[in-house]
């Protein structure tokens, strides 16, 4: 590799100082307007100021990410952590969990639900929130997390196929015979951080199996581009037309990156046997720079048609936060000047373009020319990926954040 490359951004205490500076900036950015009185959190519009303030609507994995990552900040040692955490867990156990029919809806307002919907990806991130809570010791942590697993386990798990279902009405019935890979990427996610937390092993196990059917299997088949959709037999549904910003048609490279990161973590915490990993992992992120990247102007198209041209070329923050992450294990595990060169290259469109200097946080979407957009969203309503994207350089790339962040205290 190239002198510059073999001394990696990673390993600078310039590089270092600078991203904790970020991860600082996006904590009080969040920490300062989100929090409301009445329970759950703000999104924030794009100078940094409560939206809808009046009744507005919560979905549970916006919820769920802001206990998630004020349980880092908690780890960290930022003051105010625990009380974000605290605020957060009792909106989840006390607003969004069902008390009668049991599981957690997806959006709820002052007046009760909006949307009663039991929806797999909601629940990922509540079993990543009690997770991550466990760890700092919050009170109800265990049995949130008892609850989630519970519900998981008895609800969404199909053993037939080794993945979760989609989603139910309220009262469990089924609405459709849809799969998708986007909630089982984040219960993957969310299995490694309870099998960190709990020791069980039961967790990692069911990762190990999620992974194997999307990326060892379905995007094996697909050159190591990751399908979205699925028949209820997890046959690709090429036609699916969905919903632009949470199911949109096509193929997403911002998630081949986010399983490039997770599938190598999952090696690492599952003692390195699956050999099959790093190799997917590394044929992931070179796809989504391939396909993915707009070489004219920067950044990750956000979703791409079956003949992998752009169908949104609009280029939205968290594939590229995705990337960073990405590429931080990629340059751990498989180091190479193809790495760290996209390491760098992603930060600087970044650093340029996301990262808003004048009213705080990350703007969530840009144009195909790289300026402010918000036809998908109403201005900055989440916290997880750009702090994640911030933090993950940082640690070992051997478990998730949490981990890191206790391994390093434990150290001193």
């Amino acid at each position: 590799m190239p002198a510059t490359t073999t001394q990696p951004w990673r390993n600078r205490s310039y590089h270092r100082r600078w991203l904790l500076e970020q991860a600082d900036a996006l904590f009080g950015f969040f920490q300062s307007q989100a929090f409301n009185p009445k329970g759950g959190f703000f999104d924030l519009d794009p100078t940094g100021k409560p939206l809808n303030v009046a009744n507005p609507v919560r979905g549970i994995h916006s919820t769920a990410r802001m206990v998630h990552c004020f349980a880092i900040g908690s780890l960290l040692g930022r003051p105010g952590s625990d009380l974000i955490v605290d605020h957060g867990m009792k909106f989840l156990w006390e607003r969004h969990r069902d008390a009668k029919a049991g599981g957690y809806f997806w959006t709820v307002d002052d007046n009760g639900p909006r949307d009663g919907r039991k929806q797999g990806y909601g629940h990922a991130f509540v079993l990543l929130a009690s997770s991550s809570a466990k760890l700092v010791g919050h009170p109800l942590a265990d049995k949130m997390l008892a609850d989630v697993t519970e519900i998981l386990e008895t609800r969404f798990w199909e053993e037939q196929h080794g993945a979760i279902a989609e989603e139910f009405n309220a009262d469990w019935s089924v609405i459709a015979p849809y799969h998708g890979q986007n909630s089982n990427m984040h219960l993957t996610e969310a299995l490694m951080a309870a099998f960190e937390a709990t020791g069980e092993r039961r967790y990692l196990d069911k990762a190990e199996r999620i992974a194997d059917l999307i990326i060892r299997r379905k995007a094996g088949e697909n050159g190591f581009r990751v399908a979205e959709h699925f028949d209820g037999n997890w046959q690709v549904d090429k036609g699916y037309l969905g919903d632009q910003m949470f199911r949109p048609p096509g193929t997403t490279p911002g998630h081949w990156l986010e399983w490039s990161r997770l599938v190598l973590q999952l090696w690492a915490l599952g003692g390195k046997k699956h050999a099959w990993m790093p190799d997917a992992a590394e044929a992931l992120f070179a796809q989504s720079i391939a396909l993915g990247w707009d070489k004219q102007k920067g950044g990750f198209f956000y979703n791409l048609d079956w003949n992998d041209k752009p169908d949104l070329r609009d280029k939205l923050w968290w594939p590229a936060s995705e990337g960073v992450g990405a590429a931080a294990f990629l340059c751990e595990h498989r180091p190479s000047a193809f790495h760290e060169e996209w390491y760098r290259h992603i930060w600087d469109v970044i650093a340029s373009s996301f990262i808003d200097e004048q009213n705080g946080g990350w703007h969530e979407q840009l144009t195909e020319d790289l300026k402010p957009s918000y036809t998908l969203f109403g201005g900055k309503g989440d916290i997880y990926h750009a702090l994640q994207a911030c933090l993950i350089p940082l640690y070992p790339a051997t478990g998730s954040l949490t981990k890191g962040i206790l391994a390093e205290i434990s150290a001193k």
